[in-house]
């Protein structure tokens, strides 16, 4: 008889949301890499969901498990929308408070709400009382001027004051001017330590650190002080780190998942939403980057590239691409 595995917190890896990538083709891919990775959706804003013409909810629940990131800062609308989405199936409503791009400011949602520690607490409130389901906070360090730890401790204290107990920290300040979304991924400097004092300061809290971390060395260090590691553009970029995130992570005796096992099993999964007429290239640009560092994979990327996107293009194309790379992974 197997040994039981220690039960680890739901977020130990995830997978972060990323606006334009993170589609629903993307994390069932990264699914086929990782059993244990809690993937997240897009952003997508509550008034999106409630007004948009189309589903935008909609999800394979082979994905699970997966959180909804939601944007905005009215609390009857996000409470509306986290009961749809708990009976769509997600296991997690996230709200944004950490993405400074302009578009969101104006729409009063994202990392603007630090500095409305009061309102995303009844954001939070109203949620949790439609839902069983965890609603977790993604924030950063500070924004603009207001980047103090006291600040920090301050906005924390609020939100889990309203019964908030999940928080994932993007370990930089964000510029709500001035610098782009990109930027202010890479300018703001990063201070993790910052984050693994929140921690010490908050030990009943469940805390969770962001911000370019990039390999299983940087992830079980991160582990040793907060609960949990999200890692985006890496993850993205380079997802075959994900096929070994359940060995290194969950359970010794997993399997490591190559780029090439992740890609043959997606196969029945890309037939099946081309005979739904989704195109090839909705699903293949997710997968660009499987076999980073491998020989043959720059003819991979380029073979799908360039035959992804013709009329009619079928699995055959991925099957060609794959033939590049066939006994590198």
């Amino acid at each position: 008889m197997p040994q039981n595995l220690p039960h680890f917190y739901r977020g130990r890896f995830s997978v972060a949301p990323m606006l334009d990538w993170t589609t629903r083709h993307c994390r069932y891919f990264h699914r086929q890499f990782s059993k244990h990775a809690l993937l997240y959706t897009e952003m997508v804003t509550a008034p999106a969901i409630i007004h948009a013409k189309y589903d935008h909810l909609d999800f394979d629940l082979q994905e699970n498990p997966v959180a909804l990131q939601l944007g905005g800062s009215d609390p009857e609308q996000l409470k509306y929308c986290a009961k749809l989405a708990e009976e769509q199936g997600y296991h997690e409503i996230n709200l944004n408070v950490g993405c400074p791009s302009d578009r969101v400011q104006n729409g009063m949602f994202g990392a603007c709400l630090m500095a409305k520690a009061d309102l995303v607490a009844n954001c939070v409130e109203q949620m949790q009382s439609a839902v069983k389901i965890p609603v977790t906070v993604k924030t950063r360090i500070g924004i603009d001027e207001l980047d103090s730890y006291e600040f920090l401790c301050d906005f924390i204290e609020k939100v889990q004051g309203k019964g908030c107990q999940e928080f994932i920290i993007h370990a930089r300040k964000a510029w709500l001017s001035g610098l782009s979304p990109k930027e202010n991924r890479e300018i703001p400097p990063l201070d993790y330590a910052r984050v693994y004092q929140l921690k010490r300061d908050f030990p009943q809290l469940t805390i969770s650190i962001n911000g370019s971390i990039k390999t299983i060395e940087e992830i079980k260090q991160h582990l040793q002080y907060v609960d949990g590691v999200m890692v985006g553009r890496e993850a993205y970029q380079n997802p075959s780190l994900l096929g070994q995130i359940d060995q290194a992570l969950f359970d010794p005796n997993a399997p490591i998942v190559t780029a090439h096992e992740a890609v043959q099993s997606m196969l029945p999964y890309i037939e099946q939403q081309l005979s739904q007429g989704i195109h090839l290239n909705h699903i293949v640009r997710h997968m660009l980057g499987a076999f980073q560092n491998c020989k043959g994979a720059r003819q991979w990327r380029r073979y799908l590239s360039e035959n992804a996107f013709k009329q009619g293009a079928g699995v055959e194309v991925v099957e060609t691409a794959l033939s590049f790379v066939e006994n590198e992974s």
